[in-house]
């Protein structure tokens, strides 16, 4: 039996505005695919059966129909799960079109608007078939791209959104981005993962008007720096953000991986610190209802703002009770990745029993860095884009992830600077040494993807490859930065880089010293998880030197 509250898709487009007005209120509507791509339901368009419908906590499947009807709750926010096989169309600012708010009355007076009153009688949903061939699907990963100023957005567009173009694009296609989503050059989805600015959220159109400029369809989490701090409670620090960018947690499915976008900041005014990575009671009936209608032979990927783990033991940045209870949620699932963001620094992290993870091999999270590097401080390259070096020595940049439809994934971390990007690494190393000095100087090797499990060893010429040591310091070329900074009698940039902090993909190695005199080749290679073997060199000299 169909509700008797749902509003029926062709005679509501008759009603005058005033006899709409008169309706009893709903949250209904159809899921059909657009054939005639018009944004209208008509003749030759196909209703959807069994497409999945959310408000954030329920999730309800479309009938024969295409139809679907949920309670109404004010501050609630309704989308479509995207089903693998499909596409969105576009919104007016060039993002995803999958989602509309309910709210009847007046919100909250918020200093960037938030979202007042929005309740269509009925909300339809479009839908594209895809004829993307399953296999391999790619996907665009920004951390944290948290511009202050439109200076910044300037640098974002330029420095990181270009960047990507020049990567992928060929000089035709780069010149134009089509009309609607396709298959194209930059990947065929992209996620931004939280801070997609810093604080000013007047911002959003400026940043959206570069990110769609890689005609890709792009999801947007919310961070800690994406929140209305003039509101009153967590359930409506996001109005603002989510006015632009639609559901904070959301599902999305491709025919080689599923993804649920998690909004894990729990806004705490008044308290400090402010914020704490966490989830609500909806976002665990969303993720139980959702999880159990999900096959095992399909990647899970889980993305979120802050880190599932807590990068220093003696605080919780994550509560321990909600991970525990995620956990609990994914441990069948034997294909599943972790994605997050926040700490401006880049790392993989591997749960087992201590995080509370059960399941039977260790789970891989993933924490990117950061899109705007070191919060675009730095000295600035040629073009006016700061080098934003991060803390742990990992230059600013992208992420890209790859599926394939059994489930394997690899990951690689990309560079504005081409040579980061091929070698994967930085070195660093003495220019020169006094020839038989005592052998205590060394060459490190900064290798951006690397963990424990990373084998990095080097050579001196043509020498045997020796094992480097995994060392926990700090990366020395940004030391060096950082004494050029205390030593500068002028700014060397608007902000000077990051004080440099321990990073956890840092090897050394210890130069010999009992060479002939001259220049010597130093050649490290780094067995990359996923890309294999990558290399670097770089030169040294020995010096004889008078008593």
């Amino acid at each position: 039996m169909r509700p008797v509250l749902r509003c029926s898709l062709l005679s509501l487009a008759f009603l005058s505005a005033p006899a709409a007005a008169l309706l009893p209120p709903c949250n209904s509507g159809y899921v059909y695919d657009d054939r005639d791509r018009d944004g209208k339901f008509g003749a030759g368009d196909l209703p959807l059966a069994g497409v999945a419908v959310s408000d954030g906590e329920r999730i309800v499947r479309t009938d024969e129909y295409g139809a679907y009807t949920l309670p109404v709750i004010d501050g609630r926010t309704v989308f479509v799960i995207k089903p693998a096989g499909y596409r969105l169309p576009k919104r007016e600012d060039g993002l995803p079109d999958f989602w509309r708010h309910v709210q009847r009355d007046p919100g909250p007076a918020l200093k960037y608007g938030g979202f007042a009153h929005e309740f269509p009688h009925c909300r339809n949903f479009a839908l594209h078939e895809n004829l993307r061939e399953p296999g391999k699907l790619d996907v665009l990963l920004f951390g944290d791209p948290q511009p202050q100023t439109a200076r910044q957005v300037e640098h974002y567009d330029r420095g990181i959104v270009e960047a990507v173009r020049r990567t992928h694009f060929s000089h035709s296609a780069a010149r134009q981005v089509p009309p609607v989503y396709g298959d194209g050059a930059a990947g065929h989805l992209g996620l931004t993962l939280g801070d997609v600015v810093h604080d000013d959220l007047s911002l959003y159109p400026a940043m959206n008007r570069a990110t769609t400029r890689l005609g890709v369809p792009w999801l947007h989490l919310a961070g800690n720096h994406d929140l209305d701090f003039d509101a009153s409670r967590d359930e409506d620090s996001l109005r603002s953000f989510r006015a632009v960018y639609g559901p904070d947690t959301l599902a999305w499915e491709e025919h080689e991986a599923n993804f649920v976008l998690l909004d894990n900041v729990v806004y705490r005014p008044g308290l400090s610190p402010d914020f704490v990575g966490g989830l609500r009671e909806e976002q665990f009936a969303f993720l139980e209802a959702y999880l159990a209608t999900l096959p095992r032979d399909r990647l899970l990927v889980l993305a979120a703002h802050i880190p599932f783990f807590d990068p220093s033991p003696e605080r919780e940045t994550f509560r321990r009770a909600d991970r525990e209870r995620l956990f609990a949620l994914l441990k069948d699932f034997p294909k599943l990745l972790l994605l997050s963001a926040h700490g401006h620094v880049q790392r993989h992290h591997w749960h087992d029993a201590d995080d509370g993870w059960r399941g039977e091999q260790p789970l891989h999270e993933y924490n990117l860095g950061a899109a705007c590097g070191s919060f675009w401080s730095g000295v600035a390259d040629a073009e006016g884009i700061p080098d934003a070096t991060m803390a742990d020595g990992t230059p600013k940049g992208w992420a890209e992830l790859s599926v394939l439809r059994d489930g394997r994934y690899w990951l690689r971390w990309r560079s504005p600077e081409a040579r980061f990007d091929v070698e994967g690494m930085a070195l660093h190393a003495p220019k020169l040494l006094r020839r038989g000095a005592y052998p205590a100087f060394g060459v490190y090797a900064n290798v951006f993807m690397g963990d424990a499990q990373t084998r990095v060893e080097f050579r001196v010429d043509e020498g045997d490859w020796q094992p480097m040591r995994r060392v926990d310091r700090a990366d020395p070329r940004l030391l060096l930065e950082n004494a050029l900074d205390d030593t500068a009698d002028r700014l060397r940039g608007f902000d000077r880089s990051p004080e440099a902090a321990v990073s956890s993909h840092l090897w050394r190695g210890t130069l010999p010293t009992d060479l002939a005199s001259g220049e010597h080749r130093i050649q490290v290679r780094a067995f990359d998880r996923w890309r294999g073997e990558l290399s670097a060199s770089r030169t040294y000299r020995l010096a004889d030197a008078a008593e």
